[in-house]
């Protein structure tokens, strides 16, 4: 009994580390507050479009993104404040509310999410976690909780321990088939962290298509990120 109850013990720490270690990784692009300008890339075998933008967000509350270039696209905006998502449409000055069964619909295009770009979901309280390592790596499997709405059976996240980084996220459907990759690499210094600047999707059932997000600024805790960012009316101001 007492060698059952060691183990057990075990067990619960490990999951308490793999929440901890996801939280962390999570909060890497965030902190108090954030505000980024991003390049992205959409490459598929017909065409290759960029699209540069700006991010802010307070906390996992509140994200706020709007497309600077190209200039057909420029002020085409998302707003997310708790758990409601509208986008901005500005040739027909129009604001779509995002329902809940689209969040896991594309952004733009890309082949990134909704969901993915206001990080709807907090992984941690969504999902039941269990955790392998090595002495350079962690492995977290992440299994959707019974009342999670997902369209993924289960996420494989690949984590550096030294430093602590990320390195890969695989998303896997109800029937185990690997649907998409999410590769994370260029790692840089940070306010005093270091974080990969780029991430790179590469769908599985799409072949010659993937979505890059490069990071070419990012701050923390910048003095101009407040509530005013996250409304309706910055939605649809035009600049």
């Amino acid at each position: 009994m007492a060698i059952f109850t060691m183990l057990l013990a075990g067990l619960v720490n490990a999951d308490d580390r793999a929440i901890e270690i996801i939280d962390a990784v999570e909060e890497l692009y965030r902190g108090e507050s954030s505000l980024a300008r991003m390049t992205m890339i959409v490459e598929t075998p017909q065409y290759q479009r960029t699209m540069e933008m700006e991010s802010s967000s307070m906390g996992t509350e509140k994200a706020f993104i709007r497309i600077l270039a190209p200039r057909k696209d420029r002020g085409i905006s998302t707003l997310k404040l708790d758990m409601e998502m509208w986008n901005y449409l500005p040739k027909i000055n129009k604001v779509i509310k995002v329902p809940p069964s689209m969040m896991m619909g594309s952004w733009m295009g890309s082949d990134f999410t909704n969901d993915d770009l206001v990080k709807q979901t907090t992984l941690t309280e969504e999902y039941d976690l269990t955790m392998e390592e090595t002495d350079e790596q962690y492995r977290v499997i992440l299994v959707p909780k019974s009342d999670t709405v997902t369209v993924w059976g289960k996420i494989d996240y690949l984590i550096n321990k030294e430093p602590m980084i990320p390195l890969s996220q695989n998303f896997y459907d109800d029937n185990g088939e690997l649907i998409r990759t999410m590769e994370f690499s260029e790692p840089r210094e940070v306010s005093g962290m270091l974080i990969p600047t780029r991430m790179e999707m590469i769908p599985m059932n799409k072949e010659g298509h993937k979505t890059v997000v490069i990071y070419d600024e990012l701050q923390f805790d910048p003095p101009e990120i407040d509530d005013s960012i996250f409304t309706l009316r910055n939605l649809r101001s035009r600049f």
